[in-house]
């Protein structure tokens, strides 16, 4: 028997619910929209997609969370996140959340777990610093990879340099980062969702290493602090971290623009806890403590990197 064409939509709009991966077709059925209104989405990069097979692709799981998001919900009886900070340790801004009574806490456990307690509401808050290797880009790939929809913006902190990080006056006489590897010396190393984890990988792969060339000491460090910590006490010889941490130490500057930024919802751009922390960002004393640390320029903080 012949099937209608109501019973051909609804068996591929079944198809689209099933599988992983849906084609053009499957998802303009899935969401109940023309296919040409699917590829002016693409094309205005407003729908999660991939052209990794050549042809453009859409994960359901991505499509749903990007659905999630576009919801709107009512004012009342929705519960906001915490006044948490979470994401990337930087000495600067937490200094920063504290000192400007912006009452959020700080949970710092690397940049792409900020990113995900943001997507999840579990912060108000996520600083990041991940490098695009591809395309040199700053946290944007990132953000609209972990934060599918129109809900969040990415506001720029701080330019901070990034570099070798040795014991004071640099006895072992590193040169560059090559130096140190190809001289089997410890580094101190920082965990794997940290956004210091991905440069460090990158700037190894520049240099044709990886970090399993290197002799690693056991534990990473959880903070940039306390990475500086491990040289400064003798348990490693070196590692990548901020120059703002690294006080008397010896350091190498590798990286001068790193860009770290935050990613917040945009109705949490404009409540207390984010418009306090800009504008103590904008006071004399926060412009004394960012040259007293060292390694920041600060001459766009506040700009709106991405609007989703």
């Amino acid at each position: 028997m012949q099937q209608s064409q109501t019973e051909l939509t609804s068996d591929a709009a079944e198809s689209a619910v099933n599988s992983p991966l849906m084609t053009t077709g499957e998802v303009a059925d899935y969401l109940r929209v023309k296919e040409r209104t699917i590829y002016e989405m693409v094309a205005r990069q407003t729908i999660p997609f991939s052209r990794a097979t050549g042809k453009l692709l859409f994960p359901r799981r991505l499509v749903d969370a990007w659905l999630e998001a576009q919801t709107e919900l009512p004012e009342a009886g929705i519960a906001p996140a915490p006044p948490i900070y979470a994401g990337s340790n930087d000495p600067l801004l937490e200094w920063a959340l504290r000192q400007s009574g912006s009452g959020l806490a700080v949970l710092a456990r690397g940049s792409v777990q900020g990113l995900e307690d943001l997507a999840a509401g579990r912060a108000v808050l996520a600083g990041c610093h991940l490098l695009d290797p591809k395309t040199g880009d700053w946290n944007r790939t990132a953000v609209r990879s972990h934060l599918p929809g129109t809900s969040h913006v990415l506001i720029h902190w701080a330019r901070r340099t990034q570099g070798l990080i040795t014991a004071a006056g640099n006895p072992q006489g590193i040169a560059d980062l090559k130096d140190a590897a190809q001289r089997g010396l410890r580094f101190a190393t920082r965990a794997g969702g940290a956004g210091s984890t991905r440069l460090f990988e990158a700037l190894l792969a520049r240099e044709g290493l990886s970090l399993v060339d290197l002799t690693t000491v056991d534990r990473p460090a959880e903070t940039h602090a306390d990475l500086a910590t491990l040289i400064e006490t003798g348990e490693a010889d070196c590692g990548l971290g901020l120059q703002a941490v690294a006080g008397h130490l010896g350091f190498i500057p590798l990286v001068t623009d790193e860009s770290f930024d935050l990613a917040m919802t945009r109705r949490d751009y404009f409540e207390q806890p984010v418009q306090t922390l800009l504008t103590f960002a904008r006071s004399d004393s926060f412009t004394r403590r960012a040259a007293h640390l060292g390694g920041y320029d600060l001459t766009d903080l506040g700009c709106v990197l991405w609007n989703g």
